[in-house]
C-alpha cells in the first residue's frame, strides 16, 4: 500500500482532481451568469409584467405580521414590522423559471451543435455471414452453392 505525502499531500492530490476543478469554474461562471439573468428578470422582464398587471410591483408585495396597513414595504420595514414579502419569492420563482429555461436552451444548442460535428459516417453493414436455404430452411454459409442439409443447388 502506497503512502501518501502526508495531509498537504492528500489535499493537493483532492484539488488538482479534474472534477474539483471543473466545480469551481461553474460555481463561477454560475454566479456571474446568475447576475446577468438577475438583470434579465429585474430589469427587462419584471417591468413588462408590472405594465401588464397595470403597475403592479411584484417586489412591494408583502403581509405585514402586526396587523397594521403600510403604504409600502420600505415604510413597513422602517416601523419594524415583521413581514412575509411573497412579491421578493415571486419574482425569485420568475428568476428560476427564466434562468432554467436559458440554461436548457443553452444545452439543447450545445447537443445539436455537438450532434452536427461529431456525426460520424456509419460504416456500412456488413453482408450477413449466413442465408437461410430455400428448400429445407436451414441456416447455411452465405457463399454456400449448396445446401450441406438437402444437397440443393443454391442460386
Amino acid at each position: 500500500m502506497k503512502k501518501t505525502k502526508g495531509f498537504f499531500g492528500e489535499f493537493k492530490t483532492f484539488i488538482m482532481r479534474g472534477n474539483v476543478i471543473d466545480l469551481a469554474v461553474g460555481v463561477i461562471i454560475g454566479g456571474a451568469f446568475q447576475a446577468i439573468v438577475n438583470s434579465l428578470v429585474n430589469d427587462i422582464i419584471m417591468p413588462v409584467i408590472s405594465l401588464l398587471t397595470k403597475g403592479l410591483d411584484f417586489a412591494n408585495l408583502f403581509v405585514a405580521l402586526d396587523g397594521n396597513k403600510y403604504a409600502s414595504l420600505a415604510e413597513a420595514q422602517e416601523a419594524g414590522a415583521a413581514v412575509i414579502t411573497y412579491g421578493s419569492f415571486i419574482g425569485a420563482i420568475i428568476n428560476f423559471l427564466i434562468m432554467a429555461l436559458v440554461i436548457f436552451l443553452i444545452v439543447k444548442s450545445i447537443n445539436k451543435a455537438s450532434e452536427k460535428f461529431s456525426k460520424e459516417e456509419e460504416a456500412p453493414a456488413e453482408a450477413p455471414a449466413t442465408k437461410v436455404c430455400p428448400y429445407c430452411k436451414s441456416e447455411i454459409a452465405a457463399d454456400a452453392t449448396k445446401c450441406p442439409h438437402c444437397t440443393s443447388d443454391i442460386t
